[in-house]
């Protein structure tokens, strides 16, 4: 009889894992308070572009695995895995309703040596400080009766070298007992299992990862500014630089920074840091920078189009990728749509094409938003004052973008291979 586990969450990170588990030879019950993604997958249809339908429709049809908005079959499984969004609020504080939420429904129907784990990226002391005492409130005792863990989710969209089950797998527990039981889940499925002293490292670990990331960024985004005003070729540099064999890793300018990763995680440290009156600078200064690029590229757009003697106001300005990266359809704190609007402000007449993301809606940052996908073709781009590429898809044909955009804004050096005065870099 196949080990029954549940996955509460079924986006980016949740989906993944139910694959990866049900591959191992587990039976997966996935949890999803949304609707239509429960019905989909019941369907077996897939609403990642990198996930194919038929592997889920084939786990569905040999009963592997289904999608439920019923939590009382939480009374089933044998370990229940938490994926549920920790977005910030509009002021920058971290928001763990959906963590608390979902702690407090499990409480409910925690059974017997059950193993909880948090996968959820957030801030250090949140699954002893908040989860631990909901699940308490069952009467049952950590470490003896159920078991209580954190492993940080390390998924990298579409990433063909680096998947979820080769990526080391960092985990703590609450006591021992806890990380014995998450360790002896997990290596079940992932081929390197990092066992850590307590849950309070394996939380700080993930968002360690992701400062590192942002602090980079922030840096050659701000190299970007000042490179430009010298006119030196950034990515030129970055790529001498790369040629030394030690002490150096390149990371590459953007538009701004996009995904629910890198834009969101490094302040729940700052949140974090204020309860013992401390200043994180490095984090709040490369936020600062990285969230300033949408405004930058906006504006080397309206500076672009003068320089041909044309105002912002009227003009036509297509922007190409709305997703927050190449070859993926995620586009949650894509900075392309920050772009979007505020060209948008500006006056400009926007219209976009991304070959992932067909329909832009249902953002939080801009409710009751709504633009659709338009087709990117030769009398398009020969109709239009301006081309942005904001995320470099390889599904692109730049050649053809290069001969029939009369002015190119070029955000990712896309167009690296074309000499003309045409191609502005951003």
């Amino acid at each position: 009889m196949l080990i029954k586990i549940g996955i509460i969450g079924l986006g980016y990170v949740g989906l993944p894992l139910v694959l990866e588990f049900c591959k191992a030879g587990f039976q997966v019950i996935g949890f999803d308070i949304d609707q239509e993604k429960v019905d989909q997958l019941n369907k077996g249809q897939s609403y990642i572009s990198y996930i194919d339908s038929e592997e889920i429709e084939t786990l569905v049809k040999k009963a592997q695995f289904s999608a439920t908005n019923d939590f009382r079959l939480l009374r089933d499984v044998k370990a229940v895995i938490i994926a549920v969004p920790t977005p910030l609020s509009d002021y920058r504080d971290p928001d763990l309703s959906f963590v608390e939420n979902t702690a407090k429904t499990i409480s409910e129907y925690l059974q017997l040596g059950q193993l909880i784990v948090m996968e959820s990226t957030t801030y250090p002391g949140t699954t002893e400080e908040k989860i631990l005492p909901i699940l308490a409130e069952s009467g049952l005792q950590v470490g003896k009766d159920f078991y209580l863990t954190y492993s940080p989710e390390r998924v990298d969209p579409n990433n063909k070298e680096h998947n979820i089950v080769n990526i080391p797998k960092v985990i703590g527990g609450i006591t021992p007992n806890c990380l014995a039981e998450g360790t002896a889940l997990y290596s079940k499925v992932f081929k390197q299992i990092v066992p850590v002293a307590s849950t309070q490292i394996a939380e700080a670990s993930k968002l360690l990862e992701n400062i590192y990331r942002s602090v980079n960024i922030a840096m050659v985004n701000e190299l970007k500014l000042l490179f430009d005003r010298m006119d030196i070729d950034l990515w030129a540099v970055i790529d001498a630089s790369s040629t030394k064999p030690f002490g150096f890793m390149p990371f590459y300018p953007g538009p701004g920074l996009g995904g629910h990763c890198i834009p969101i995680d490094p302040f729940y440290l700052t949140w974090k840091a204020r309860e013992y009156d401390f200043s994180t600078k490095f984090i709040e200064l490369a936020g600062e920078i990285n969230t300033s690029m949408p405004f930058w590229v906006t504006q080397k757009v309206v500076d672009a189009l003068n320089s041909q003697d044309k105002s912002i106001k009227g003009a036509k300005v297509l922007v190409l990728g709305a997703a927050y990266k190449k070859d993926v359809d995620d586009n949650r704190e894509s900075p392309s749509v920050k772009i979007i609007h505020l060209l948008m402000a500006k006056g400009a007449i926007v219209s976009y094409n991304d070959p992932y993301i067909p329909v832009l809606k249902d953002m939080r940052k801009y409710p009751g938003f709504e633009m659709e996908s338009v087709e990117l073709n030769e009398n398009l781009l020969k109709a239009v004052d301006c081309v942005l590429i904001a995320t470099d898809h390889n599904h692109y044909d730049y050649g053809l973008i290069y001969k029939h955009s009369p002015l190119i804004v070029d955000t990712r050096n896309a167009m690296k291979n074309f000499k003309d005065s045409k191609i502005v870099k951003a």
